[in-house]
């Protein structure tokens, strides 16, 4: 029973795929049984065809046609190919039937990538959602007590243990702990949270409990902000998008009313007999039908999408393909984008007589007791040498981490920490240190007891970074040569980290500790003075930037659930040195576009007016029709070439 629930429920949400691909089987069936001279059966499946993959496209046409008093090219499509179907039995040239079958196949498809587009951004939003929590744990009458999110009021206390999701924004009353903010702000590392200091929604807690007090409705929560922005964004159509709505009613309405005066005035003006008018405004209707510019668009499109896919470039919709080629200014995310996102041990020096590998195997002895992201970075770095787990290891939080190995005192921290037990830090180091923070670098400090004398000596130090992605500077050239004026980085981290970055990777602005709300902002600011703008992020503090970007660009590997989603193209194997491969194949794909527009739209123009007067028959008409659908097709087909 599993298969056909399954079945069933893939049918109806994708009713508008199930309806092209049966439009398309019919269709194939159809020709087959004509070519067989089966006229019969070919009579009972293209009509099928044409109900099925034309049902959508005629109740639309329709829709809009008694609504809103407007001609679409719905509507248009329809008309045609019932007009090409008409001829087909009227002369009994039964391959115009076929004719038609395939111009409502084509609307069928275009039907069934909208559909999806619809339901990509209704899995986005499911995956926002999936970050908040149900209930929380609130204290009332001095006892915790579940209760839903939504049942939250200002001022109420709530209980978050270690390890569960903030439910709601709020002000931290006691405790003390890190969190894991990344998803919320992109930070690379989790941020120490203590009394006083504000917490959001959808982060997760460290080890250290934490009480509460909300101050904002839950539904005001960063977190729902960032889901009431994506909708927004995503709901948005773009000038160009409502130019080609607009262009798509203007003609169609064009040509009904051109095919409906063809049909009756020539008659009167001219004296053509009434089944010559009739012929000549049917075979208008079908020489005037957008297949050959719609044939200019989409095979190019698909052809740069499955180009892109060959080499890790994943489009989501064709029309950004295009829109890829016209961006004139391009915003990265730093962390997980620019950077690799994960924390390593990028330098290590040790003191006078003491090696790197005393410093690291110090370090990693007593880090072995922690789960903190610096830890993990210099157990990895350790991951070779030979140590031993410190017993009776002590973390003092936002300070470091003390243990025994083999009856000395390790200790492990910042600057401050270990001044508590080194009298004197030596200069040198100082120095090193000082140059480290200010490169935006984490500096652990080790120092060791020794048993007999009770005098902590220094061993050395420890550089902790988010290192930069090895093509990111590359990537930022080649942008530039491609015509990008200008390039800017959104982060949630710190001026001086943010600032470092860019400098390495010439970047033109920098814009840092910013909010979801707030890089969306910026890209807002961005196009109104570029108008196409590109994002690349990775995280979902990045997917309000993403989806309200003409362009959003998301990391495949990287990236959160959210964040593919929400963006239009997706880069397989994080290279970002694919960004300027996609930017060449959307220039490409545009160039094509307005060649073979120019090319269908110069057929159309001849065809018309040979039928005018009368120096093309229906057939001619046809050849001609199909002709140049086919040329603009191959023409497309170009940019399947790298």
């Amino acid at each position: 029973m599993l298969y056909p629930q399954r079945f069933q429920q893939f049918t109806t949400e994708h009713a508008d795929a199930v309806a092209a691909m049966l439009c398309g089987f019919l269709l194939f069936l159809g020709w087959f049984a004509l070519h067989l001279n089966w006229l019969g059966l070919a009579l009972l499946l293209l009509p099928a065809a044409y109900v099925i993959g034309g049902y959508e496209s005629a109740r639309e046409g329709l829709t809009t046609l008694f609504k809103e008093k407007e001609l679409d090219v719905d509507l248009l499509m329809i008309v045609a190919a019932l007009g090409a179907a008409s001829l087909g039995l009227w002369k009994q040239e039964y391959h115009l039937i076929i004719d038609g079958a395939i111009l409502i196949l084509i609307f069928a498809i275009s039907g069934a990538l909208e559909g999806y587009a619809m339901r990509r951004t209704e899995r986005s939003i499911r995956s926002l959602m999936s970050l908040t929590a149900d209930t929380a744990r609130v204290l009332r009458q001095r006892s915790e007590e579940m209760v839903s999110i939504s049942e939250l009021r200002v001022g109420d206390e709530i209980v978050v243990k270690p390890g569960e999701i903030i439910p709601t924004d709020g002000v931290i009353l006691s405790g003390y702990s890190t969190l894991n903010q990344a998803a919320i702000t992109g930070e690379s590392l989790p941020v120490e949270k203590t009394v006083g200091e504000e917490v959001f929604a959808g982060s997760l807690n460290g080890y250290g409990a934490l009480q509460l007090q909300v101050h904002k409705p839950a539904e005001s929560s960063l977190i729902q902000r960032v889901i009431k922005l994506v909708e927004q964004a995503q709901t948005e159509a773009p000038p160009s998008q409502e130019f080609i709505e607009k262009f798509e009613r203007g003609y169609a309405r064009f040509i009904v009313i051109v095919g409906i005066l063809l049909a009756i005035l020539p008659p009167f003006l001219w004296g053509w007999d009434w089944e010559t008018t009739i012929y000549r405004a049917l075979t208008f209707l079908v020489v005037a039908s957008p297949c050959a510019l719609m044939a200019a668009i989409m095979p190019t499109l698909l052809s740069g999408i499955a180009n892109g896919a060959r080499r890790g470039i994943l489009f989501k919709n064709g029309s950004q393909l295009e829109m890829m080629g016209k961006v004139r200014a391009i915003a990265f995310d730093k962390t997980g984008t620019l950077t690799t996102g994960l924390v390593k041990v990028s330098q290590v020096i040790a003191f006078e007589e003491f090696t790197d590998n005393d410093v690291l195997t110090a370090a990693a002895s007593v880090e072995s007791a922690s789960e903190h992201p610096i830890a993990k970075a210099i157990i990895q770095a350790a991951a070779e040498l030979t140590w031993e787990r410190a017993i009776a290891a002590q973390a003092l939080p936002g300070q470091g981490i003390i243990g025994i190995v083999d009856e000395q005192k390790i200790i492990v921290g910042n600057g401050t920490f270990i001044k508590k037990y080194v009298t004197n830090l030596p200069a040198a180091l100082q120095k090193t240190a000082q140059g480290w923070e200010d490169e935006g670098k984490t500096v652990v400090w080790v120092a060791r007891e020794n048993s007999q004398s009770g005098i902590v000596n220094c061993l050395g130090i420890i550089a902790i970074a988010d290192e930069v992605r090895q093509e990111a500077a590359a990537t930022i050239h080649q942008l530039r040569k491609l015509g990008i004026e200008e390039i800017v980085m959104l982060t949630g981290d710190n001026h001086r980290t943010a600032q470092t970055v860019a400098k390495l990777l010439g970047i033109d602005r920098v814009y840092a500790e910013l909010l979801p709300e707030d890089k969306l902002d910026v890209i807002r600011s961005l196009q109104k003075h570029y108008q196409t703008v590109a994002m690349v992020g990775d995280g979902i503090n990045d997917a309000p930037a993403l989806a309200q970007a003409s362009v959003g660009i998301a990391m495949g590997v990287a990236g959160s659930d959210v964040a593919l989603e929400t963006a239009d193209i997706v880069l397989m194997a994080d290279n970002l040195e694919k960004i300027a491969v996609a930017m060449k194949l959307g220039k490409r794909s545009h160039s094509i576009i307005k060649q073979n527009i120019t090319v269908a739209l110069g057929f159309i123009v001849l065809l018309l007016i040979g039928n005018f007067f009368g120096n093309i028959n229906l057939p001619i008409g046809v050849i001609g029709h199909e002709g140049s659908t086919v040329l603009v097709t191959l023409s497309g087909l170009r940019l399947l070439k790298k």
